[in-house]
């Protein structure tokens, strides 16, 4: 704006200039025609000086308006998966905001994109993944990130169309897991922790797989190339006899661990959902005013309310 009305100046100046000029040429009567030349050379000279001030100028002001914005210091950008993650931010968006600070929250549908929007710096934080996740995520992509504060637990638990209890399993049944290698260790350690089978002996239960089982009494068949978000498909079509689901995909089908789970993880699970950052911005002020909101009596109590055991609030 500052740069149009600058050169429509320019314009004016020199325009009315020339008039001058024109006018000082056809004075024949007046003055000498070497007072002429020199009203003639100072008005040029004018021209110059004008012209030359007033393009540094619009110069100096284009520059300007092509700087980047200054990023606005009291609002935080957070990825998020759709649930629990961004109800519960959305939840503790007033409670940020009387702290001083705005939350825009952006929902990913994945659990890539959010790592990678955070790495290129279009989030300042972000919300959906645990901690063995986040560590092999930051080992395989070397991503510099760091875990803020764990929130909530989402409870993990086998469900089933054909089996109600444990003493229901049958010989060779097939058990359906997630091809996210970060919950295999989960799922194994639930599965042993229900006498179903038994690692090898010094297995880390965290990192363990399915080559690591040693005892399998039941001969179960294990399937794990299903993607987390199509493991509710697989229990609604009855593709398995147990079938590993996450809670927070669980609720969206009315599923909950606690009523509905044959088998359920226990409550000190080590797979707590975190807000993670880059490791530079770990103590940011508005990222630590954000953990202090999450872990507020407000938000436990929703959490608490809406989702009736089926996510723990992490102390």
């Amino acid at each position: 704006m500052l740069a149009t009305i600058l050169i429509l100046l320019i314009v004016f100046i020199v325009q009315w200039v020339g008039d001058v000029l024109v006018k000082l040429i056809d004075k024949r009567n007046t003055s000498s025609e070497e007072v002429s030349g020199k009203k003639i050379g100072a008005s040029f000279g004018l021209i110059v000086v004008v012209a030359a001030s007033l393009f540094f100028l619009v110069g100096n002001s284009g520059e300007a308006d092509t700087k980047a914005p200054t990023p606005v210091k009291d609002k935080l950008v957070v990825g998020a998966s759709t649930t629990p993650h961004a109800e519960i931010l959305e939840e503790a968006k007033p409670l940020l905001k009387e702290k001083g600070y705005d939350l825009e929250i952006k929902v990913f549908q994945d659990f890539v994109l959010p790592n990678k929007a955070l790495a290129e710096k279009e989030l300042d934080a972000n919300y959906f993944q645990h901690i063995p996740y986040l560590e092999k995520e930051i080992e395989d992509k070397h991503y510099d990130f760091a875990n803020a504060g764990a929130i909530h637990l989402e409870k993990m638990a086998f469900y089933s169309k054909s089996v109600k209890k444990l003493d229901d399993i049958k010989d060779g049944a097939t058990v359906l897991v997630s091809n996210s290698q970060t919950d295999w260790g989960r799922v194994i350690t639930m599965l042993q922790d229900a006498k179903l089978i038994k690692v090898k002996e010094g297995t880390d239960l965290v990192t363990a797989t399915f080559d690591d089982i040693a005892e399998n009494p039941k001969n179960l068949t294990f399937k794990y190339d299903i993607d987390p978000a199509i493991m509710t498909t697989a229990y609604q079509n009855n593709e398995g006899d147990l079938i590993a689901i996450n809670a927070n995909f669980a609720e969206n089908i009315g599923l909950n661990p606690e009523k509905d789970g044959v088998i359920i993880e226990s409550n000190n699970s080590p797979y707590a959902n975190v807000i993670a950052t880059r490791t530079k911005d770990k103590d940011d002020k508005r990222v630590k005013a954000l953990i202090d909101v999450l872990h507020s009596k407000e938000i436990k109590e929703f959490i608490n309310k809406k989702w009736n055991g089926t996510i723990s609030v992490v102390d």
